[in-house]
């Protein structure tokens, strides 16, 4: 729970995005009006998406002035939207400090997916991630979480059906505000979202997939890419900090013995790099008595990216032989590459990168 004490005038306004429904009931309280007035305030921001506070007539006149007075909706600004051809559409959205991040909404015939960034970049220098190319500014705040999803619901007229943190960032090294912006996603008075429709993606941040276990049972993600140490600490270098032998175990220890959950490993498909048949006999030994899903991803080039993705054919026959192994598997459609809204493409802007060190635990 957030919990905002009352704010003088002299203070900023406080950013009614940034409570839970939790952290408007105190807000509320603290100035000496009832929970359910809280519970009330949360309701018209998300479920109805009305921030003028004017307009909330179920609140007390008093309650509505003193917010018009010390309160606000900080929402980010869409700068940019791009509509692909196959219908997935990308925003650009710039932040109160010109941080400019990037959101994506994959549109099919039973279900509204959404992508949302949780960083203004990413400090973790996946190879053949656009992102990581851009260095890193900053965690995104809980009020620029949900916002996206805000913006999202509104353009939609209906709350997404899911919504999967793979945009730009490390979820995990954000672990606080995604957190806190997990609960509003799933309150049944904002988005209503099942557990299983939320989806958080890692690069394998080991000591918060274990945290993560202690506060929540969302679908869990894990950016794979590499079946050996030897490889995955070339692509991706947390490897060398949280190896193969403490993630396996962590997710392992994520889905517990319920037979229901499972984790998703992504595989980018690298023309020569990692996906031969040796390398897919390596993957098969290492998710052993794991349950699992496997999403190859065809690579989606951007510049000077330094990598080639693997052909249709042999991405077919790594995916036969994990199938034949009894690995459920499965090749990720490619939506948007022609906006660079693709997995990995995802760029935005960063002003001033390494102005601060992210925590990575």
């Amino acid at each position: 729970m957030n919990t905002p004490p009352p704010a003088p005038s002299s203070m900023p306004p406080i950013d009614l995005l940034a409570f839970d429904r939790a952290g408007c009931e105190y807000l509320v309280e603290a100035w000496g009006y009832k929970p359910f007035h809280g519970r009330n305030l949360f309701k018209w921001l998300h479920k109805h998406g009305v921030v003028d506070c004017a307009a909330m007539t179920d609140l007390p006149a008093a309650l509505r002035a003193r917010l018009i007075e010390t309160a606000h909706v900080q929402l980010p600004t869409c700068i940019l939207e791009q509509p692909s051809v196959d219908g997935t559409i990308k925003w650009v959205l710039e932040l109160t400090d010109g941080q400019r991040i990037e959101m994506v909404l994959i549109p099919e015939e039973q279900r509204r997916t959404l992508c949302i960034s949780s960083q203004v970049g990413c400090a973790l220098a996946c190879q053949f991630c656009a992102t990581a190319r851009q260095g890193f500014n900053r965690n995104l705040t809980v009020s620029e979480l949900i916002g996206q999803v805000w913006l999202a619901t509104r353009f939609l007229g209906r709350a997404p059906t899911n919504i999967v943190l793979m945009g730009m960032g490390e979820p995990l090294a954000n672990f606080d505000a995604v957190m806190t912006a997990l609960s509003m996603m799933q309150d049944d008075f904002a988005y209503m979202l099942a557990k299983q429709r939320v989806t958080i993606s890692t690069a394998g941040l080991v000591p918060a997939i274990h945290r993560l276990c202690e506060l929540t049972d969302v679908s869990l993600a894990v950016s794979l890419h590499a079946p050996t140490n030897e490889l995955r600490d070339q692509l991706m270098p947390i490897n060398r900090k949280y190896p193969l032998e403490q993630l396996i175990p962590a997710c392992r220890a994520y889905i517990g013995d319920d037979r229901r959950r499972r984790i998703t490993w992504e595989y980018v498909m690298l023309d020569g790099v990692n996906d031969s048949d040796r390398h897919a006999k390596a993957l098969m030994r290492l998710l052993e008595g794991v349950r699992s899903k496997v999403n190859l991803i065809p690579f989606n080039p951007f510049p000077d990216a330094g990598f080639q993705p693997s052909s249709l054919e042999r991405i077919d026959a790594f995916r036969m032989r994990l199938i034949r192994s009894g690995l459920v598997t499965v090749t990720r459609k490619t939506r948007g590459d022609e906006i660079a809204a693709a997995c990995g493409q995802l760029v935005g802007r960063v002003v001033k990168r390494g102005a601060m060190q992210p925590t990575v635990i």
